[in-house]
């Protein structure tokens, strides 16, 4: 009956437009917060009860300042990802072209790139946009008495570009799928149709690497520098005025921690996405054309459920104090989680033919599915997604043990410090597997490699709540920065750094969720892989699943797990060799102008000149690593063919994910156990702020500030670019010598 009455276009499209519309609502709602210089009251002046025009104009001063350094460093930025998407694209239609033999299908990936491309970088620079647009009202709105106004204000800039990334992801995704389809009218041609996407998780993807590395080297260098001079050698506050490099760290929050977060988890979702339609292509002969498109349905419901979870938020349960801040937070993810069960089965029995069939990965059989086992299969994903959220928050909140145990080791010192940050980071890898091992199992027995496929888009299928509480952060933590530059009482501080401090705990759990859809998409578009081999050499490879002990395979097996060591080598001496620049800066100032360092300095420093440095080694920086990723499985399958291309996944996958898990919770709970510190008293066993115990958790926050937002979040990048690089050029690594490669080994 359902199925009479709705579409799936309809659905999707639907969802789609009603996401760009609430984004749009509240924006519109931040907007009304006015940042002007004239009047008192709290609802004309931008500092609340304050008749002060001199600290109002200090304040526009620093949003301006982070908002044009955010502005020129992305301009910069995607001046050379326009000119990589411009030389790939050529490179991407002459190799798929030469490999299939079809210059349409050559043309249809290349613009499927290219339309990635562009929406991973709108929506980067839009989520840069709306946050700092957002991170001055945010410091208007914590002058006022009470939590929620702040929370709120906040809470609903993440939401502008969480829904109005997703809502622009299923579109133009949707889109793109219909264009094609003109092309592909009859559903025994929808295999070279969703080939024909693939480009699209790669035009994302590869722009989320540039954003990740580029965006996290270059707030890293301005953080690890400001740090260092200012709050250990020199013992002033953080985002203190005085700091040369505090305009930088703030520009950095925007620039990493919202664009390239945004550009990666838009990737994540496109190339699940894209796993799922190419695995279950087939779909759309046994059911029909809204049967194929169940994963974008699942997504476009994810939409409505997210929309409707929000309001526990801001109207149901609106937050009152300091303590209902990370409640208020994590019930969001709860939520949606629990709402996206009936939403799921509802779905699939709309959507989805009682009886429907796909080929198995491995093998020649045929496997019958019914409308609930792919349900099972999305909400196994939903499930273990928010598991390993949860014990992502246990490892990395300073309401746990994990995260005081932390804080006091720091009392003999940085050494120790970090001796048990790495120790609690490994320690915290090994739930997450043993989750992620058994939604691998449970979706695979269900439903094969689309069962796996489906469990990723579950994992994602909250992926705007998820995109709202990882912005969030930022904002707060820009909105105390703001507050500490302009000077304004103590109080205001405070409450913001009580916001951040919650945010930094979600923003953990939302890289649990990015890692773990990571890992189950990189396996599916590994699958996806397989499915195309097979179809291009007609079941003549790897007709029974690929030989690990083929000893070209698992020669690649070890260097695909060397990869993200290099990778975060890369990455990490980047954000030093910066850093250092960056530290030499400041204390030039420093030394040049020692009245900077006065209670009452009476000239500013030069933040200019601070920019500049992060600017120009995050874009001097980003290349390498990013050229490293996605030349290597190129490469690999052009010279040594398909089975070192299955080793070279296989091993980059596995290590990715321990990694990744390690390096991003031991981050966050250096953060946190440095948090924890700065709230104890100083007569209290902790001592408090400027201590040693103190210096010491700054050092170990310090180490952490590129684990947990460059290397880590960015290698959940490697393993899924490397995956949806091979699997568009899968059938060009098969016209080499039949699969074997330009060596024929």
């Amino acid at each position: 009956m359902m199925q009479l009455e709705f579409s799936a276009s309809s659905v999707i499209l639907g969802a789609a437009t009603l996401a760009l519309i609430w984004a749009l609502l509240q924006f519109l709602i931040v907007a009304r917060i006015p940042v002007q210089s004239n009047g008192t009251s709290e609802e004309t002046g931008l500092v609340s009860g304050s008749n002060s025009e001199q600290t109002t104009e200090r304040l526009v001063e620093i949003y301006t300042a982070i908002y044009e350094g955010a502005e020129s460093f992305l301009r910069a930025e995607y001046s050379v990802c326009a000119i990589f998407v411009v030389v790939f694209s050529a490179i991407i239609f002459f190799l798929v072209s030469y490999g299939t033999g079809d210059g349409v299908r050559g043309f249809f990936t290349t613009l499927s790139f290219v339309l990635g491309a562009v929406t991973s970088m709108v929506s980067g620079y839009l989520g840069m946009k709306v946050a700092v647009f957002s991170n001055v009202r945010t410091t208007v709105s914590a002058q006022k008495p009470g939590w929620t106004d702040c929370f709120n204000t906040a809470f609903r800039a993440g939401a502008v570009m969480g829904f109005a990334l997703c809502g622009l992801g299923i579109m133009m995704l949707y889109f793109t799928m219909l264009a094609f389809r003109v092309h592909y009218p009859d559903p025994a041609d929808w295999v070279y149709l969703t080939e024909c996407l693939t480009g699209y998780g790669l035009g994302g993807s590869c722009i989320a690497m540039f954003g990740r590395v580029g965006g996290g080297i270059y707030t890293k260098a301005a953080d690890v520098g400001a740090d260092l001079v200012g709050k250990v050698v020199h013992g002033i506050p953080e985002d203190d005025p005085r700091n040369p490099a505090t305009i930088a760290d703030n520009v950095g929050d925007n620039v990493g921690d919202v664009a390239g977060m945004g550009s990666d988890l838009f990737g994540s979702f496109a190339e699940a996405t894209c796993a799922a339609l190419v695995i279950g292509n087939t779909i759309g002969s046994t059911g029909d054309w809204d049967a194929m498109c169940f994963p974008i349905v699942v997504s476009a419901v994810g939409i409505i459920v997210c929309i409707l979870c929000s309001f526990i938020a801001t109207h149901i349960y609106p937050v009152r104090n300091e303590g209902g801040v990370e409640t208020a937070l994590k019930m969001q993810l709860i939520s949606t989680t629990i709402l996206m069960i009936p939403a799921v089965f509802l779905s699939a029995a709309a959507f989805l033919p009682e009886k429907f069939s796909i080929n198995a990965t491995v093998g020649d059989a045929i496997i019958n599915l019914t409308p609930d086992e792919a349900a099972i299969c999305v909400c196994m994903g939903a499930v273990g997604g928010l598991t390993i959220g949860l014990i992502t928050e246990y490892y990395t909140s300073s309401t746990y043990k994990p995260v005081r145990e932390l804080a006091h080791s720091c009392k003999t010192g940085a050494a120790t410090n970090m001796i048990y940050g790495i120790a609690l980071g490994y320690k915290s890898v090994i739930i997450p597997v043993i989750v992620l091992a058994g939604i691998v199992y449970g979706s695979f027995s269900l439903c094969d490699m689309y069962g796996v496929a489906l469990a990723a888009i579950g994992m994602l299928s909250n992926l705007a709540t998820g995109l709202t509480i990882d912005v969030y952060g930022p904002v707060c933590d820009n909105a105390g920065g703001i507050a500490e530059m302009a000077e304004l009482d103590s109080y205001v501080r405070d409450k913001t750094d009580a916001l951040d401090a919650a945010g930094n705990t979600t923003a953990a759990i939302g890289k649990g969720f990015a890692i773990g859809s990571a890992a189950l998409v990189s396996l599916a578009l590994f699958g996806a892989f397989v499915t195309r081999i097979r179809i291009a050499s007609g079941n003549e490879l790897f007709g029974n699943g690929v030989n690990m002990l083929d000893p070209l395979t698992f020669a690649f097996l070890l260097i695909g797990g060397m990869i993200p060591f290099a990778f975060a080598a890369m990455t990490m001496k980047s954000v030093g060799l910066a850093a250092m620049e960056m530290v030499m800066e400041v204390q030039r100032q420093f030394d040049e102008k020692p009245h900077l360092l006065d209670a009452n300095p009476t000239e500013r420093p030069d933040y200019d000149a601070c920019i500049a440095i992060s600017t120009k080694a995050s874009l001097r920086e980003m290349v390498p690593p990013g050229a490293m990723v996605i030349f290597t499985p190129l490469l690999t399958g052009i010279f040594f063919g398909v089975n070192a291309v299955s080793g070279l996944l296989v091993g980059s996958l596995i290590a990715s994910v321990q990694l990744a898990i390690s390096m991003s919770n031991s981050g966050g709970a250096w953060d946190n156990a440095k948090k924890y510190i700065e709230q104890a008293s100083p007569d209290s066993e902790l001592k408090g702020k400027g201590s040693d115990i103190h210096k010491a958790a700054v050092v170990g926050d310090t180490v952490g500030d590129p684990f947990k937002d460059t290397s880590g979040p960015a290698l959940n990048i490697v393993m899924k670019l490397m995956a949806v690089l091979s699997l568009v050029f899968a059938d060009t690594f098969y016209a080499f010598n039949q699969g074997a490669g330009v060596f024929n080994l």
